[in-house]
């Protein structure tokens, strides 16, 4: 479907992230912070998370962020449980966190019902805090994103990877973090002006895509393989730097394309040498890095936390994958096939 002339509705949005995520610090910060103290104070032994699509991208983001700053783990239930499989659940006691743009699904109402029959600390962190979703639970998160109408999450996914940070941040009692949050819209201006029009022309026609990362950036790379998918019609597939040697490695060769994000962590190495075996086959492969410059590398930006960077880089990646969309002839805004709201049980 070949758009009209003018900006996309989702390209208008993505322009938009930083006045979104300036507004949500000052409507909702602090409803963050304290839900985050409280999870300091109740010091739980496990945490859980539902969602679906780009939200359950934000979630495994936040268990990242958990597990590797607090060591608690975090489990992310397939609402289905609760929804197909009916079954009653052991959570009292458990911070349950449910993550949805809408808020609209069965699934999702029906699990944190059941979740909070069961005694768990049930929340939910949406962009519409009238939804059914945020009826089902005890305490409400506001995404604070504004309207989104383009169909491809943008705005409302880095709504949550904020809101899920800034979590983190009181929980951790880390105020650098949350500077870094209070600093992030300019950070994520900048991250606007990352130019990755040289892997234009080679994602026109990429063949078979990967898309790899580890630890907090492993939840950008799955987004970013999904809006490949719903914006451009290409088939990319998301795999940890780890795994991705494990089984997938095998497909590699030169009719493969890979975006590798890279994150100034203790998985950099891994990523890195996951990109050498790649490189070894032929594939081509482009880094997204904020610490190196040169052929098929794509520019990032590096926040105030390192915990942040992976925001600003699928910010960058947001911008990109929309122009890739309108080279092909696409309308990124009415994927085929998709609906806004999107209703499973």
């Amino acid at each position: 479907m070949t758009i009209m002339p003018g900006p996309t509705r989702m390209k208008s949005e993505i322009l938009s992230v930083p006045q979104v995520v300036a507004g949500q610090m000052d409507a909702s910060l602090d409803a963050y912070l304290a839900f985050g103290n409280r999870l300091a104070s109740l010091d739980p032994n496990l945490v859980v998370t539902c969602a679906r699509g780009s939200s359950d991208h934000a979630a495994t983001y936040f268990k990242y962020l958990v597990e590797i700053c607090l060591g608690v783990p975090v489990a992310s239930i397939g609402p289905s449980v609760s929804s197909v499989y009916r079954t009653r659940w052991k959570l009292e006691g458990t911070p349950v966190i449910a993550i949805s743009q809408s808020g609209g699904s069965d699934d999702l109402r029906l699990f944190m019902e059941a979740a909070t029959r069961s005694g768990a600390i049930s929340v939910s962190l949406t962009n519409d805090v009238a939804s059914p979703l945020a009826r089902a639970t005890d305490t409400v998160l506001d995404m604070s994103a504004g309207p989104e109408l383009a169909v491809a999450a943008t705005k409302t996914y880095i709504a949550s990877l904020v809101a899920l940070a800034a979590i983190m941040a009181g929980w951790s009692r880390d105020p650098s973090m949350t500077e870094a949050l209070r600093a992030l819209p300019d950070d994520l201006d900048r991250a606007l002006t990352c130019d990755w029009s040289a892997a234009l022309e080679r994602f026109r026609n990429p063949g078979s895509v990967f898309v790899t990362a580890r630890g907090p950036g492993l939840g950008i790379a799955n987004e970013a393989a999904l809006k490949f998918k719903e914006t451009c019609l290409i088939r990319a597939e998301a795999f940890s730097a780890a795994e991705m040697i494990h089984g997938p490695l095998a497909l590699s060769g030169p009719s493969l394309t890979a975006l590798a994000f890279l994150t100034d962590d203790g998985g950099r190495e891994g990523i890195e040498g996951g990109v050498a075996r790649l490189r070894e086959t032929g594939s081509t492969v482009f880094t997204v890095d904020n610490e190196k410059t040169g052929a098929h590398v794509l520019p990032s930006v590096k926040t105030g936390h390192r915990l942040l960077d992976p925001i600003a880089q699928i910010l960058s990646f947001y911008l990109f994958v929309e122009e890739l969309a309108v080279s092909l002839g696409l309308n990124p805004d009415a994927p085929q096939h998709l609906n806004k709201v999107t209703v499973t049980r």
